[in-house]
């Protein structure tokens, strides 16, 4: 690149960002003061929300910076050997913090970082794949980085995008519409096709060398339309034209490297029973579930358990589902490696279900001590109180809009 080219791109990127803040995310106050001496790693899925976090901390910001959003088709230029243009324009505008958007497109970014870093510059950095940046972090950035990851607007979110109040009916709105804030912006479902193709060829198709696109796109669109559902490779081979599970187990790993899907192991004290066990699938975003299905009122069960995964998912990293013997508790949520809360949901609880809803997640918290339960429903309220453990019966948006 040209000196003059990448200070021309920087000037618009940044005018372009500043004039586009949108609503105020929830944690944009724990990065807007970055760590001297360690890089922010803000990662997540594309168009959650990343570049628009950015700008809004350079608003909030004092001090001089300079932003470069490196996915672009004006940036497809940029070598290692650039890096020494970057240097000059940050001494030209006495930048203080270096905000960049996708740098892992760049060979060589984590060098340029930690060089920033020891010169007392301050660094935050977006990117929409986890193994590609934890691949460079693992190597050069050892140490020297603090990791936060952002999601889809949570539901509280979503009511103040809408300028609404917490509500059964916001959350049934909720619940088909999803997060992601452009197409909240726009409702043109094109918005969440394009998302998908963009990961499926992008982000997967390319940088992993998949050459059967269409296996993998019906393989993704099978899982997100089976939110909730258990899954095994093994299994997976007779309902989708993926030849082997070990093909199937790659595509897994993609697809969750990219955030769109996570998949849920069974608890378990042996690491060897978790890995053989099927896992729950669940998707980033109930918008896309609705995106790809055409099926609303019998889904709408799976929707809200994978609504309250993602608001799980938000603040905890250790979640379980868990299975003794057909007695089956959805989430288990552990804290150093120790089981602290069970959740149980289902749209509503009836005398058809009630005695299986609550025989799991008893069975779950006796079995590791918890006294305290919640069944998780669509718009129920209740106490129930059995062998001294408490469950609590909880409107999915009452404690969705409560949770820190």
């Amino acid at each position: 690149m040209k000196y003059t080219d990448l200070e021309n791109v920087t000037n618009s990127q940044r005018e372009r960002i500043s004039t586009n803040t949108g609503m105020e995310r929830s944690f944009v106050s724990s990065v807007e003061t970055p760590m001297e001496g360690f890089a922010t790693i803000i990662s997540g899925i594309r168009r959650c929300g990343k570049s628009t976090l950015m700008g809004q901390v350079i608003e909030r910001t004092k001090e001089p910076c300079l932003y470069i959003n490196f996915d672009t088709p004006r940036m497809s230029g940029f070598t290692p050997s650039d890096f020494v243009l970057l240097d000059q324009l940050s001494d030209k505008t006495g930048a203080q913090i270096l905000f960049f958007d996708e740098i892992q497109f760049v060979q060589g970014w984590e060098s340029y970082v930690r060089s920033a870093l020891d010169r007392g510059q301050r660094v935050i950095i977006t990117g929409s794949n986890a193994s590609l940046l934890s691949r460079e972090l693992g190597t050069r950035l050892t140490g020297r980085h603090i990791t936060k990851e952002l999601f889809p607007f949570s539901f509280m979110e979503y009511c103040r995008f809408r300028s609404i109040m917490p509500s059964a009916d916001a959350s049934a709105k909720y619940l088909n519409v999803g997060g992601f804030p452009q197409f909240l912006k726009f409702g043109d479902e094109e918005i969440l096709a394009s998302l998908l193709n963009d990961i499926l060829f992008r982000d997967i198709s390319v940088r992993y060398g998949v050459k059967d696109v269409s296996a993998l796109q019906e393989l993704t669109y099978y899982l997100i339309t089976n939110v909730g559902n258990l899954v095994s490779a093994n299994k997976l081979t007779q309902s989708v034209h993926v030849k082997t599970a070990k093909t199937i187990l790659e595509y897994f790993s993609y697809l969750s490297q990219t955030y769109l899907l996570s998949f849920v192991p069974r608890y378990s004290y042996s690491a060897k029973a978790q890995m053989v066990s099927p896992r729950k699938v669940y998707c980033v975003d109930n918008g896309l579930h609705s995106a790809v299905t055409t099926s609303v009122l019998r889904d709408i069960g799976r929707k809200l358990e994978n609504m309250v995964f993602c608001e799980l998912r938000r603040r905890w990293r250790q979640i379980f589902y868990y299975n003794n013997n057909g007695h089956e508790c959805d989430f288990l949520i552990c804290e150093k490696n120790r089981p602290t809360k069970a959740i149980q949901v289902c749209y509503q609880l009836a005398h058809d279900n009630e005695t299986r809803e609550l025989d799991g997640l008893l069975t779950a918290m006796k079995d590791f001590n918890i006294n305290d339960g919640i069944i998780l429903t669509f718009d129920q309220s209740d106490i129930i109180v059995e062998d001294g453990k408490t469950i609590s019966v909880t409107p999915v948006w009452d404690w969705a809009s409560n949770l820190i």
